[in-house]
């Protein structure tokens, strides 16, 4: 985990994220914890748990994107997941324990990637030398045709080694790229064996083991491309000097120290206070029994090994319209000591959002229509008028927050999308989006009220 001190977590996420700014305090702080317990003592650290978190508000305000930036600038496993997709145990569906598997196999697949690279190297000049092998399989025949004899065996060697050292400066070179070879190879089926209607993710650990094992391995012929096998050959020489027992133990250790799982719409499994406890109220309460144990600390089986829930950190969102987060049950309430409220985003923010972060929209549709060679420029008074569009449409329509500027763009930039080849291809270089041509554009839609329920 990268040693980044709050200031600097909030600091990264202001790039992409506008606003919210409780939210990304308490997120950096929880983090910055993460990396200070484990520093201390095994003792003491043991005892120090994460404090999980409660997000809460409207939908497009920025919860999801502040855990996704999170994950990605500490470099630790982690996955989002909706709390509405889980089933109460003895239902079909997901069993809450399915998003710790889940997590181990983020966990894995990064860590293999690192792994990966330190053998890289070394894996690529097998993968060349197998395909130099490929391209010249045996060496050539003792008979010399030119002098119409035989020569000796070690001047048939040096012809060999000769020929050879020039096909692989070629290959090097990527000068046989798009010569074809034909390749061998060995591999498991992934099949999804189903029993009992359960996929192999959700059976008991050791016997989805068992089941792998019991498929056979398959051998195929194919023919492709040098540049093409290079890829698959590489792989293959990645996966051989990678020790895989090395790569397990360190992936569910970076799962139960420095895991994150993003728990979304945790409001849609709440009980409201007015349903009474009827209907699909007691499914859901079931969800939260069976979440309590793995956010309050427990072990669970996976195909891997066993994985302790203790340290994982837990951030929860939800929009709470129709409850509230004391419908939650006590006890899982308990373990979400850190809440925060979202605000709704106005106008001000649009702007900001439109103009500030890296990834802004503007900036995305002026490089996507780069690509064709046309050149867009935003008057500020196009700036305005999408933002002042989208803040009354969230405020007459349903309010989806930042989520409608998506909308409101892609709908300016409909025709020009379209358009872009055309117009570059008739001299058109450059293109001035200005506040008036913004109006034009959605003009129809926002008059047409039933029409822009639909649109907009």
């Amino acid at each position: 985990m990268e040693n980044l001190t709050p200031k600097q977590i909030v600091e990264q996420l202001d790039r992409y994220i506008i606003g919210q700014a409780d939210a990304k305090r308490a997120v950096a702080v929880a983090i910055r914890n993460r990396w200070r317990r484990q520093q201390l003592s095994d003792e003491m650290a043991r005892e120090v748990y994460p404090k999980n978190i409660i997000m809460i508000g409207p939908t497009g305000v920025g919860k999801t994107e502040i855990a996704r930036r999170l994950a990605t600038l500490t470099g630790a496993p982690f996955i989002k997941i909706e709390a509405s997709k889980f089933t109460e145990v003895g239902y079909h569906g997901r069993d809450v324990e399915s998003m710790i598997r889940d997590l181990l196999d983020q966990a894995m697949s990064l860590v293999r990637e690192e792994m990966a690279k330190e053998v890289e190297a070394k894996a690529t000049d097998e993968a060349n030398e197998r395909i130099v092998d490929l391209l010249l399989p045996t060496p050539p025949s003792a008979f010399n045709p030119s002098s119409g004899g035989y020569v000796t065996e070690e001047e048939s060697g040096e012809q060999y080694e000769r020929t050879r050292n020039r096909l692989k400066e070629q290959v090097l070179a990527g000068k046989l790229d798009d010569r074809e070879v034909e390749l061998n190879i060995t591999r498991r089926p992934q099949t999804q064996v189903m029993f009992a209607n359960m996929g192999l993710d959700q059976m008991d650990p050791d016997m989805a083991n068992m089941f792998e094992k019991m498929l056979p391995e398959q051998s195929q012929t194919l023919r492709t491309r040098v540049k093409e096998a290079r890829r698959i050959l590489i792989e293959q020489e990645t996966d051989a000097l990678l020790d895989k027992e090395k790569i397990v133990s360190e992936a569910i250790y970076r799962t139960e120290q420095s895991g994150i799982i993003f728990l979304d719409e945790i409001d849609k499994i709440a009980i409201s206070s007015q349903a009474g406890g009827k209907g699909p109220d007691v499914s859901r309460e079931g969800v939260q029994r069976d979440l309590l144990p793995i956010v309050e600390g427990s072990t669970v089986n996976t195909r891997h090994g066993v994985v302790h829930t203790d340290h994982i950190l837990f951030v929860a969102a939800g929009a709470f319209h129709v409850s509230a987060v004391s419908d939650l049950m006590p006890e899982l309430q308990g373990r979400f000591p850190i809440r925060v409220e979202l605000g709704s985003l106005g106008k001000d923010e649009f702007i900001r959002i439109l103009t500030e972060p890296h990834n802004a929209l503007t900036k995305q549709q002026q490089a996507l229509l780069g690509v064709e060679g046309l050149e867009i420029e935003f008057d500020n008074t196009a700036i305005d008028a999408i933002a002042d569009l989208a803040a009354q449409a969230n405020a007459t329509l349903e309010n989806i927050g930042a989520r409608r500027l998506m909308t409101i763009v892609e709908k300016v930039f409909e025709e020009i999308n379209f358009d872009a080849p055309e117009r570059v291809e008739a001299g058109e270089k450059k293109m001035e989006i200005t506040g008036d041509f913004v109006r034009t554009q959605v003009a129809g839609i926002v008059e047409d009220e039933d029409l822009s329920k639909f649109v907009l």
